[in-house]
């Protein structure tokens, strides 16, 4: 599996999914939604542990930085 997030993406999943958290174990979102939050918020931690997002694969996006010697894919 090759790394197809950069660092300022993961940092941003990872601030998100701390906002998710926050909404969900304070109250302010419940229910369905609420489970939603918590499940993609984990994802978006899982993702930015791993550096690859299945998605980008999929869609064809990279928001990692090239090595100065390799050609872009």
């Amino acid at each position: 599996m090759k790394k197809n997030m950069g660092s300022a993406d993961r940092i941003i999943r990872i601030l998100v999914a701390a906002v998710f958290a926050y909404l969900f174990f304070a109250g302010i979102v419940t229910g369905i939604t609420g489970i939603v939050l918590v499940i993609l918020g984990s994802v978006f931690v899982l993702t930015s542990l791993v550096g690859f997002c299945p998605l980008y694969t999929i869609f064809g996006l990279k928001s990692s930085r090239m090595k100065n010697n390799q050609a872009p894919e």
